[in-house]
């Protein structure tokens, strides 16, 4: 196959890159960097794009930003792919308020512009959207908590594998972030359910990996860890540190796009994530880097939380493993922070 993925040189879009590459797919990765121009030189993803190019995958990069709706279209006409997997994106909170207009149009704009693309010229091909769990706006924050002595849980059992699909998405407060991610996530069950094409939309929870430029405002068990390693302070935005969040391993996230691409569906949307064993808060994961890594971690603790941050979110898996039984997570929390570890050593 001909496999479109932008922000092949982030984190989901390398892994997939590598993955499907490793298969014999040919793989057109869609890339401008935008991730530098958004957080400086710690969120430059150059280092992942040499890696790639060196694969001996068949691999073509394509220095194009998902907005140029003329690039685009072209791409999809001249190339024709199979599959489309669309990870690029403006990925923080914080810096949406800051580029409002960057951080939508990449959102929504550059989606829209993928999707539109593939009807015209792949209309049978899924379309797979990297969405997030941030769709759901404050929502989650209106479950009842129990407050324990390292994290916040939901006090009803009901929710005991974390929160599914049916959570409500609008009269909640999202962060601009949010809500042009939740506007992309729209548009793409609609390309599904309006024209009947195989589009998908992952609401990921916290995705990390090997592959992971994460600074401050994005990538929170990276960053943690490569701030260990360094020996720099960490800042931890309130709620005590115990605000949790599910652990997914990128691999993990890419062989669920593979079942999806094997057995595609009309304007789907699938919670993605670590689930309840591979949740954790923060102060949890200081605890384990230095019980089980040796990490010490310098942290300050702020009163102040991120607008829109989730007090605890797990993902339930329920839904995804029901239409996709062959799918599973095979990293632990421990074997993703040795994966985060050893390449941080090696770069």
């Amino acid at each position: 196959m001909n496999i479109v993925i932008t922000g092949s040189s982030g984190l989901i879009g390398s892994e997939a890159a590598r993955y499907f590459g490793s298969r014999g797919h040919a793989i057109i990765g869609i890339d401008n960097n935008l991730r530098k121009y958004f957080f400086g030189e710690d969120g430059d993803t150059a280092w992942n794009l040499k890696a790639l190019l060196n694969s001996g995958i068949h691999f073509t990069h394509l220095d194009v930003d998902v907005r140029d709706r003329a690039r685009i279209l072209d791409i999809y006409k001249t190339y024709r792919p199979q599959a489309t997997i669309h990870c690029a994106s403006q990925p923080s909170h914080d810096l949406a308020a800051r580029i409002p207009f960057d951080d939508f149009d990449t959102n929504a704009g550059g989606t829209l512009n993928l999707l539109e693309a593939s009807r015209r010229f792949t209309f049978d091909s899924p379309f797979i959207y990297m969405s997030t769990n941030k769709v759901y706006g404050e929502t989650p924050n209106e479950l009842e908590l129990v407050e324990m002595p390292t994290r916040y849980d939901y006090r009803d059992p009901a929710y005991y594998d974390g929160i599914d699909e049916t959570m409500r998405v609008d009269r909640t407060r999202h962060s601009l972030f949010g809500a042009s991610k939740a506007a992309g996530d729209l548009v793409t069950q609609e390309y599904g359910l309006y024209f009947n094409m195989p589009t998908v939309c992952f609401r990921g929870g916290c995705f990390t990996g090997p592959a992971h430029s994460a600074v401050e405002l994005h990538g929170f068990l990276s960053y943690l860890v490569k701030t260990a390693l360094a020996g720099k302070k960490y800042t931890i935005f309130g709620y005590k540190g115990k605000q949790v969040r599910d652990q997914l391993h990128s691999r993990d996230a890419v062989t669920a796009f593979e079942c999806f691409i094997d057995k595609p569906r009309a304007g789907e949307v699938y919670n993605l994530g670590g689930g309840r064993q591979n949740s954790i808060s923060i102060v949890e994961c200081i605890d384990l880097l230095k019980e089980s890594f040796g990490l010490t971690v310098d942290a300050t603790l702020t009163e102040n939380n991120r607008i829109g941050d989730h007090i605890c979110y797990i993902s339930n898996l329920k839904k995804i493993r029901e239409h996709y039984p062959k799918w599973n997570i095979t990293k632990n929390l421990n074997q993703i922070i040795e994966d985060i570890i050893h390449a941080a050593k090696t770069l």
